[in-house]
């Protein structure tokens, strides 16, 4: 199987378990008009998909390190889209919470081991990285457009319709996993490079990536509730507005992934939050359709750095990929979610649009942050420490396949 289709049908895997992350954020309309549920109540469903999901995702990141797990891509699948399938069928709260934790641990035992999968597909290219991302981002897209669909027309009651992409993830992963293993066994595994850590230059590029974490996050739950109030009222242009920003990330990732190839991955990142900041403002005070436009440029700024920061991750702790890919695709990413529900109290206790005024500091944060990290050095430069290269089908001194 050759590199572009491996990544191609690795993307689509991605799609399709990303796509019942904004399945979480879709459905908060229609839990508010079926259960009349408040600000801070629908916060906590998000919670409730972002908790043990933050818990979970560094586990499986360290274990990947260990052990190659591609069980894990079909089975983690599986379990996300079984989850959000269940999530309409009881009008309790208590299991509502629980059947989305349960998606999200699916979601968050995928995502590391597919970081590490996708790298070895990619060959170590960037622009290959951007095009796996771009799937996630596609995931999350349709994750509107797909709950309009299937609960629009019946309510909550027709959720286990939506499990339906999770069977053709599951399926669709199968054919590259088992390429990749017979290359393995035939001794043919794609060179890694392992080097020192620097895991000070790790630390400040996941703090950023929280506060990246903590926008994305923030408006995926409440941007659909925003526009009602701010367009026409209409669930419709709610349902717009979401579709606009998860569709904004497929953009944003290509983008990177271009950019990246003229200038470094920090330069590109830090600009790139610089311009979120303006765009941010522009969804919070302006006012009328021009609304889209700034959900748009806002998803686009924070996309344009998402496959850049993973690589600049795996680069910081060479080491320890699973790891690194766990916490900078993964936890940090969950991470935003465990804030929702202060954004939720705040906005019970003045005004959506208040709340959402707050969000302006984050982008400026991972600016900050971002004008302090090095571009790692590429191996084999003059200024490089020489690299020690191992084979997939080998062990490094830190237990990585």
């Amino acid at each position: 199987m050759r590199r572009r289709t491996s990544i191609t049908v690795l993307s689509v895997g991605h799609a399709c378990v990303d796509v019942y992350q904004g399945a979480v954020a879709s459905l908060i309309p229609f839990f508010v008009a079926e259960r009349t549920y408040r600000y801070a109540t629908v916060a906590g469903i998000v919670l409730a998909a972002s908790l043990l999901s933050s818990v979970v995702q560094p586990v499986f990141g360290a274990l990947t390190d260990r052990w190659a797990m591609p069980w894990v891509l079909p089975t983690g699948t599986l379990v996300g889209g079984l989850g959000v399938a269940a999530s309409g069928l009881s009008g309790s709260y208590g299991l509502t919470l629980v059947f989305v934790a349960v998606s999200g641990i699916g979601v968050a035992a995928y995502h590391p081991e597919s970081a590490r999968v996708a790298r070895l597909a990619s060959r170590g290219s960037h622009s290959a990285m951007g095009w796996f991302s771009v799937g996630g981002n596609l995931g999350f897209a349709l994750a509107p457009l797909m709950v309009a669909a299937v609960v629009g027309p019946g309510g909550l009651r027709l959720t286990p319709l939506l499990g339906l992409p999770a069977v053709v993830g599951a399926v669709l992963c199968l054919p590259v996993l088992h390429e990749l293993g017979r290359r393995r066994g035939a001794g043919a595994g794609t060179a890694t490079v392992v080097g020192d850590d620097d895991r000070a230059s790790f630390v400040r590029l996941s703090l950023a990536v929280v506060c990246r974490s903590i926008v994305f996050v923030a408006l995926g739950t409440f941007i659909s509730l925003y526009a009602e109030q701010r367009v026409d009222g209409s669930t419709v242009a709610g349902t717009a507005a979401l579709f606009v920003l998860y569709l904004g990330g497929a953009v944003g990732s290509v983008l990177g992934g271009m950019l990246a190839n003229r200038w470094d991955r920090v330069t590109v990142s830090r600009w790139s939050y610089l311009v979120t900041v303006g765009a941010v403002a522009g969804v919070v005070l302006v006012p009328g359709p021009a609304l889209y436009l700034f959900v748009a440029l806002t998803s686009v700024g924070l996309y344009v750095p998402f496959s850049l920061q993973v690589t600049l991750g795996q680069d910081y702790l060479p080491s320890r990929v699973g790891t690194a890919s766990g916490i900078t695709l993964g936890l940090t990413v969950s991470v935003g979610g465990l804030l929702s529900p202060v954004i939720g109290r705040l906005a019970d206790a003045t005004s959506l649009r208040t709340a959402l005024a707050s969000l302006i500091l984050m982008p400026a944060l991972s600016w900050l942050l971002f004008r302090t990290l090095p571009e790692p050095v590429a191996p084999g430069s003059a200024t490089a420490p020489r690299p020690a290269v191992l084979t997939t089908g080998q062990r490094g001194p830190a237990g990585h396949s």
